[in-house]
């Protein structure tokens, strides 16, 4: 519809598709709950309260028996892709739980396949019935030192999508980025400038004079908070605080106290993201739902825990004038839900039509043809065993293991090691739990292959392969022993992507991803079977993390403390630099 005849609509003098009767309307922007009508017409919401005026001889009705309207709820920031489902996939996942609207970058994609790739991921949302609100990635890949994509995000990428309808910010605006005054992001930031639209960040244990440095970067969000304390010093600092609550990540109590304790007048500029979700984790514990029913039992009044997950996103992004509360001019995206304090949902309005009830759609979204320059991105070559080794001219070496953090999600720091060497080869040690770490650089444009230790997984045998990996999606494998992993290699680049566990040189588990090389057109619920039988894999071999592959592909992102591996060898990310991960001879 056009404005004029959004204005007409209002006024009645077009008639309502829809009007939903016997509501009881969530009002976020006045912080109310009362009886109301909402009229709809062509997607959009056109009046709600007495709608009388808008209803005519061919307006449809529903009777809300007496359940409360909530508006669709929005994650504020989310990597769709790191999910391995397509984004119609993952509304089918999603928007029966109310999740209406995301915030991404699908930054992912775009390392992939570039501008192409995140217009066809535009074009099949705009398609569907989840939307997708864009912030374009301040410059990709966020790696520092800078590893090997097959797009590279770039100011004069900037100027051209700053015009695109869904662009609404800069994304991920990675602190190191500011912190070393990097020439392309300090220009994307600038475009930005000229262009008013809001910078959104990512910086995870920002503090101090480094974080006073940031924020004067012009720093309208941040996603990245691990403890209470460094929410807060954020929040003082003029940021809008999203609290994460991710499959793997799990902030929300640590993060709401800023709500519920310190900060209580000041919970209209906390909302919610779940940055990166499975879909075993959604079908068990719901999505941003799950988040506003935490917040609750965390004491945080129901109607300030919808707003949260509704309005306060919305203000943050800068998008309220499109959605985040039931009222005219909106985007129709309307959750029936059973009340404010336990937060169910039954039924999802989503741009003006019905399309769940009872957590399920009802009618999968149809999903796009694939072109194939988003199903042919394999550039590689086989990799042989002798490839996947770490050489060594004695016959005992100290090694820097990257370990696993057991108290910080995705964290990695340092623990020595002594491997033995045989025949010039050093060899992973089961019993030590210092394993192989490879990136597999699958673009085209290196041979790249380094191959470091890693700590914390437990594998007693075998390997595991990864094809979605932020921030770069090249190869990732983790393994016992060079065979296995050239195995599981071989196996995902045969595949076009994907994920696999291989044991004696066989895979005994995997999942293709042909989109990109990381997501798939799967139904979610197959989706988390193929995720069960992964990392029950992963487990059998002997892996304690409760998420053992969602641990493995974060292993190249650079911007996580205190180690990290990619295409370019294992990293100091704290110093940004690449090391040898053989120490000395022993």
């Amino acid at each position: 519809m056009n404005l004029r005849e959004l204005i007409r609509a209002g006024h009645g003098d077009i008639k309502a598709d829809l009007v939903i009767t016997n509501g009881n309307l969530i009002n976020v922007a006045s912080a109310e709950i009362y009886p109301a009508e909402v009229a709809i017409k062509g997607g959009y919401i056109v009046a709600i309260g007495d709608v009388d005026h808008c209803k005519g001889p061919d307006t449809q009705y529903h009777n809300a028996e007496g359940r409360y309207l909530a508006p669709g709820m929005i994650d504020g920031h989310l990597h769709v892709e790191c999910s391995k489902l397509s984004v119609s996939s993952f509304a089918d996942l999603v928007v029966p739980y109310g999740t209406t609207s995301i915030v991404s970058g699908l930054d992912q994609i775009l390392v992939v396949s570039g501008l192409e790739g995140v217009r066809h991921f535009l074009d099949e949302a705009n398609a569907g019935p989840m939307t997708i609100h864009w912030g374009a990635p301040c410059k990709t890949p966020y790696t520092m030192p800078r590893s090997t994509v097959n797009h590279y995000f770039s100011p004069d990428d900037h100027r051209e999508t700053h015009e695109w309808p869904e662009c609404i910010g800069i994304w991920e605006t990675v602190r190191e980025f500011i912190q070393e005054e990097d020439d392309d992001v300090i220009e994307a930031l600038e475009i930005a400038r000229k262009n008013k639209l809001p910078v959104f960040g990512c910086s995870p244990m920002c503090k101090g004079s480094k974080l006073a440095g940031y924020a004067s970067a012009g720093i309208r969000l941040d996603h990245e908070s691990y403890e209470v304390t460094e929410a807060l010093e954020k929040l003082r600092n003029g940021m809008f605080i999203l609290i994460r609550e991710s499959s793997i990540s799990h902030f929300l109590e640590e993060n709401i106290q800023l709500a519920t304790k310190l900060t209580p007048k000041a919970s209209h500029r906390i909302s919610f993201c779940t940055d990166d979700v499975v879909a075993t984790d959604v079908l068990k514990r719901g999505h941003i739902d799950n988040m506003v029913r935490m917040a609750i039992r965390e004491g945080v009044p129901p109607m300030e825990a919808i707003q949260m997950a509704t309005i306060n996103s919305a203000v943050a992004c800068q998008i309220d004038q499109k959605v985040g509360l039931i009222a005219p001019g909106r985007q129709a995206d309307i959750l029936l839900v059973d009340s404010p304090e336990t937060f169910n949902v039954k039924q999802v309005i989503a741009k003006g039509r019905f399309v769940a009830q009872d957590l399920k759609m009802l009618t999968p979204v149809e999903r796009p043809v694939r072109p194939k320059f988003l199903t042919e991105t394999m550039k590689v070559a086989p990799v042989l065993p002798e490839d996947l080794q770490v050489r060594a001219d004695a016959d005992a070496v100290k090694v820097l293991s990257m370990n696993m953090s057991l108290d910080v999600p995705f964290v990695r720091n340092r623990r020595d090691a002594v491997l033995r060497a045989a025949n010039g080869v050093v060899l992973p040690d089961t019993e030590q739990d210092v394993l192989y770490v490879t990136v597999v650089e699958r673009y085209g444009k290196t041979t790249n292959k380094p191959v470091a230790f890693v700590s914390g997984f437990g594998l007693k045998y075998g390997a595991m392969a990864t094809s979605t990996a932020p921030d770069d999606n090249n190869i990732v494998c983790i393994g016992t022993n060079p065979e296995d992993m050239a195995a599981a290699v071989n196996w995902v680049i045969e595949k076009g992507g994907g994920q696999v566990f291989v044991r004696d040189g066989k895979p005994e588990v995997g999942l293709e991803l042909p989109i990109g090389g990381i997501v798939s057109d799967i139904d979610p619920v197959e989706m988390a079977k193929k995720e069960d039988a992964l990392d029950a894999a992963a487990r059998d071999a002997g892996c304690q993390l409760e998420w053992p592959f969602m641990n493995m592909f974060v292993l190249s992102i650079t911007a996580i403390p205190e180690y990290a591996i990619t295409d370019i060898g294992a990293v100091d990310c704290i110093g940004l630099k690449t090391f040898d991960p053989i120490l000395e001879n022993v």
